[in-house]
C-alpha cells in the first residue's frame, strides 16, 4: 500500500531590459540570426549556469515544509493611478503602479511590483516558457517583482536575490475569463512597437493568478531573466495550477501584437519565448502543498510491481 501511495504522489516602472555588449537580440520567429541560440554571444550572461526558463519534473522536485503560503500586499484591490499597457518590440507589458508587493513563502525580503508581460506561441502553437514534465502550455504570464531595498533594476539585477517573479501558466477553454478582459480588449491599441495606451481604470493584481485556495501550490528555483541580458538574479515561483482564457482570448492576445520590423518587414509577434534551458545541478523545490509526482519512467517499475503484490495476495487468498 506504502509503494502505491508513493506512485500516485509524492505529497500531497517597465522592465525593458537591453543586452550588455551593444548587441539587438530578436527571437527566432523574427530572425535565426539573433535568436536564442545566439544570446550568449551577444550577452554572456546568457550561457550561464542559473539560466531560465527550466523544465520542472515533477517526480525530482525537493518538498520544503517552509515554502507555505504567499503573502501578497496590495494584490486585492485596484490601485490609485493609471497602468500602462505597452508593445516593447518583443512582448505586450503593463507597467505597474502602487503599493503592491510579495514576501513569505522563502522569500528573503519584501519584493515589489514593477510589471507583467506575457510569452506565448500562436494561436495554433503552444508558447509558454516553462514547462511542466515536458508539457507547453499556450501561454505564460510573469509578474516582475524587485527587492525593495533596491531603486533600479540596475542595482537589482547585481543581486541575485534582486528579483522575483511569479509565472502563471495559462491553458485555454470555452468560455472567457472576465479577468483578462480589459486586457484582451486594449490588445487592439498596442498593435506596433512603441504603442501603448494608459488604461482608464485598474484592477485587482490577484484576479489575474490561479484561484486563492491554489496559491500554496507552487515550485521555486534560482534563475535568470528569461530574455538578454539573460541576468541570474531571480528568485523563480512557479504555481501549479495554470489559469484559463477562452479560444477567442487566446487568439486575441497571440495574433495582434507585432514584433519589432525588420527593415520593411513587419511580422506578427509570435514564438516569443525561450526554450527551457539546463538545470545544471540546480534543486527545484516544491512547496508543501504542490504536487510531487512519480514521472512515468519512475513509476512504471514500481507499478509492475504494485501489480505483481496485488495479484500474488488475490491468489494467495
Amino acid at each position: 500500500m506504502k509503494i502505491f501511495q508513493l506512485c500516485v504522489t509524492l505529497t500531497t516602472v517597465p522592465l525593458i531590459i537591453q543586452a550588455s555588449g551593444g548587441g539587438q537580440w530578436c527571437y527566432s520567429s523574427q530572425n535565426p540570426q539573433c535568436g536564442p541560440e545566439h544570446w550568449k554571444d551577444i550577452s554572456h550572461n546568457c550561457g550561464g549556469g542559473h539560466q531560465s526558463p527550466i523544465n520542472i519534473e515533477k517526480a525530482k522536485v525537493k518538498k520544503d515544509s517552509h515554502l507555505s503560503a504567499i503573502t501578497f500586499q496590495g494584490y486585492d484591490h485596484a490601485p490609485s493611478g493609471q497602468w500602462k499597457l505597452m508593445n516593447d518590440g518583443h512582448s505586450v507589458l503593463l507597467s505597474l503602479s502602487g503599493d503592491i508587493s510579495i514576501s513569505g513563502a522563502g522569500l528573503p525580503t519584501t519584493y515589489k511590483a514593477l510589471q507583467f508581460h506575457f510569452h506565448w506561441g500562436s494561436p495554433t502553437k503552444d508558447g509558454s516558457e516553462h514547462t511542466v514534465d515536458g508539457k507547453q502550455l499556450p501561454l505564460e504570464l510573469h509578474i516582475v517583482h524587485m527587492n525593495a531595498k533596491y531603486n533600479s533594476i540596475a542595482e537589482a539585477k547585481k543581486d541575485s536575490q534582486g528579483l522575483a517573479v511569479l509565472g502563471i501558466l495559462i491553458t485555454v477553454g470555452d468560455s472567457d475569463n472576465p479577468s483578462y478582459s480589459t486586457l484582451v480588449s486594449a490588445m487592439k491599441n498596442v498593435s506596433m512597437e512603441g504603442d501603448y495606451i494608459e488604461l482608464k481604470s485598474t484592477f485587482p493584481l490577484e484576479s489575474l493568478l490561479p484561484p486563492h485556495d491554489k496559491l500554496s501550490q507552487y515550485y521555486r528555483y534560482q534563475g535568470s531573466l528569461t530574455t538578454p541580458d539573460c541576468s541570474e538574479a531571480v528568485i523563480w515561483t512557479v504555481f501549479e495550477q495554470p489559469v484559463t482564457i477562452s479560444h477567442a482570448q487566446h487568439r486575441i492576445l497571440t495574433d495582434t501584437a507585432h514584433f519589432t520590423a525588420q527593415g520593411e518587414v513587419l511580422l506578427k509577434m509570435t514564438d516569443n519565448f525561450r526554450s527551457p534551458q539546463p538545470l545544471k545541478g540546480r534543486q527545484v523545490l516544491a512547496s508543501r502543498d504542490a504536487t510531487a509526482s512519480c514521472s512515468t519512467a519512475l513509476c512504471a517499475p514500481i507499478l509492475t510491481l504494485c501489480l505483481f503484490c496485488l495479484t500474488t495476495k488475490i491468489l494467495m487468498d
